[in-house]
């Protein structure tokens, strides 16, 4: 629906007359009565918001929440109070859930589609595939009458223009983390292709549905419905797609070296209500010179394990050379059951011959780190399981076998540095977390690393200086020789103050049903270094996050709900006369 000049012009004054009422009054639309408002539209009845609005007047729902008045007004080019504003704004979600859900559902089949993973040897904007989505993006936002800038094909820039000269950015990416094809399998057997959507139940599988396209997608149909329906703003927002997120970060600084910095910016790549706390990101890297095998017994070529510092994979498979597969394949397959039972059994090890070869392969959870409690670590758990085997089963002492007495003696299958020696926690934003995640080897290294989580406690400096000084010891205790690359961040945390929190807060916890407070972190999002950086959504905070993991999924409902919430919150946030 198209404002009339003279209806923008009296919209426009509505904003300024705002400045004078408080603006944390809530939004008289439950859960509930969202609910019965959507079961009552499809996206075939609805033509434009005003029409939206003029039908639901008549229903029984808006009677049951006394939304007359505010219709009436709206309709009527009325003046506003700032409740009836905000209700407006929470009945525009679910117009944008209904007379686009559908469409934006598609969009988001789209993009996952494109594999927008890093390429060894190739730049992140050099990549074709991430050329492509730039392509597909610019497209959307094009036909949506929204402004697309690509700079330099690191971020591209979607621009939803107000009236003032504030900006929100809006933060988001494209790219994504890699996966292990072979992996993807649910529990029935079904074989999932992670570059696909595949609709199973309530649930959209594949890779980038929850970690991060959804936010693209949302934002984008958010931003599209204001400015078909020319709701007034009172400052500017501006969608920011970052492509290196998951790796090397740089994208958003190259940003902010040729663009302003947004005066406020929002992370759709982390949890609900409103997240004002993220831990730091650090990594510990053991680099051990790869040596030739020593002694009698089987040797172990290779081990496979995460394929990020982020990511616990959900199994991890060493390769073994023997003379005597069969035999070593039963005695691993004892002990491996013997271990499993010792350790919690909820885990598997499975022993198979392979040609000449014997395959070990520890099978877990597989979690995004900054949540490894979700999860079941079986990168832990293949190291400490090898160095087990010590007197039990004939192993050729190398380069792997060291790497797993480090894991073993160092890190163990704690996650919370306890091991070792250097564990801390924070009363809000929890405990220090240290997963074993990412396994790599060429001709000369084999890496391993341990992915931390820091909370406030300790700054990076005294955290590094500890780990460092117990790793040198035990290195020089155990004549194993191992090279250390250290790197630690310092945590965010943001005192919420303003009235654009507390209008978050409240868009959050109406629509989801939580508690009115504030949430912290252990995954870090590129507003940790900004200025009046938050975290919004998309993740619901007591379930299990799958972005990172095998069968990364997001659920049909929840991404509305999220498409939903967004058109809202920008629409509010919008229209506040102060942040």
């Amino acid at each position: 629906m198209d404002f009339s000049l003279k209806q923008l012009a009296v919209a426009t004054m509505l904003v300024a007359g705002l400045s004078t009422i408080t603006a944390s009054a809530e939004a008289n639309v439950t859960p509930q009565q969202s609910a019965a408002i959507l079961k009552s539209f499809s996206d075939n009845s609805v033509s434009d918001f005003r029409q939206f609005l003029g039908t639901l007047a008549k229903s029984d729902v808006a009677k049951a929440a006394d939304l007359g008045p505010t219709i009436d007004a709206f309709l009527g080019n009325k003046t506003l109070t700032t409740e009836q504003q905000n209700e407006i704004y929470r009945l525009l979600g679910l117009y944008t859930r209904v007379k686009y859900g559908a469409a934006a559902t598609e969009t988001l089949r789209e993009l996952v589609e494109i594999p927008t993973y890093r390429k060894e040897g190739v730049e992140q904007h050099d990549n074709p595939e991430f050329i492509k989505i730039a392509a597909k993006i610019k497209s959307l936002a094009e036909s949506f009458q929204l402004n697309f800038r690509n700079i330099d094909n690191r971020v591209y820039e979607i621009s939803l223009d107000g009236s003032g000269s504030e900006v929100v950015g809006i933060h988001a990416h494209a790219d994504v983390v890699p996966v292990t094809p072979e992996n993807w399998v649910l529990q029935d057997g079904t074989r999932l292709d992670p570059f696909k959507v595949t609709l199973i139940g309530d649930r959209m599988y594949g890779r980038g549905t929850e970690d991060d396209k959804n936010g693209i997608v949302v934002t984008l149909y958010a931003m599209k419905v204001i400015k078909e329906e020319k709701l007034p703003l009172a400052r500017n927002f501006k969608l920011l797609v970052d492509t290196t997120e998951e790796t090397t970060g740089d994208a958003i600084p190259y940003y902010f070296e040729r663009n302003p910095t947004p005066n406020y910016n929002l992370a759709l790549d982390g949890g609900y209500p409103v997240v004002i706390a993220e831990k730091g990101y650090g990594t510990v890297m053991a680099n051990f010179a790869k040596r030739k095998a020593e002694g009698k017994g089987a040797e172990i070529v290779s081990l496979t394990g995460g394929l990020a510092t982020n990511q616990i994979p959900s199994a991890s498979v060493a390769t073994l050379l023997t003379d005597k597969p069969a035999e070593l394949a039963a005695s691993l397959q004892k002990s491996g059951a013997e271990y499993a039972k010792r350790n919690g059994g909820n885990f598997e090890v499975s022993a198979k011959v392979d040609g000449k070869d014997v395959k070990l392969t520890v099978t877990g959870v597989s979690a995004h780190s900054s949540e490894p409690e979700s999860g079941v670590n079986p990168v832990a758990r293949i190291l400490d399981f090898i160095n087990s085997l010590d007197g039990k089963v004939a192993l050729k002492r190398n380069h792997i076998t060291d790497a797993a007495r480090y894991a073993a003696d160092n890190w163990g299958l704690d996650y919370l540095g306890n091991k070792l020696g250097v564990g801390f926690s924070d009363a809000f934003m929890g405990p220090l977390t240290t997963s074993l995640t990412y396994v790599g080897q060429d001709d000369k290294t084999f890496k391993l690393a341990v992915n931390l989580r820091v909370p406030k406690g300790k700054s990076p400096e005294t955290l590094k200086a500890q780990i460092a000084e117990k790793l040198a010891a035990w290195s020089k205790q155990t004549h194993v020789a191992v090279a250390f690359d250290y790197s630690i961040a310092e945590p965010m945390y943001r005192n919420p103050e303003g009235e654009w929190v507390k209008a978050l807060l409240a868009v959050s916890t109406e629509n989801l049903g939580m508690k009115h407070e504030f949430g912290t972190s252990a995954g870090a999002t590129s507003v940790h270094e900004l200025p009046n950086g938050v975290q919004f959504g998309l993740a619901m905070p007591d379930v299990k996050y799958t972005g990172h993991t095998d069968n990364e999924f997001k659920t049909t409902g929840q991404f509305l709900l999220d498409l939903q919430i967004v058109t809202e919150m920008i629409g509010r946030i919008g229209q506040l006369p102060k942040l």
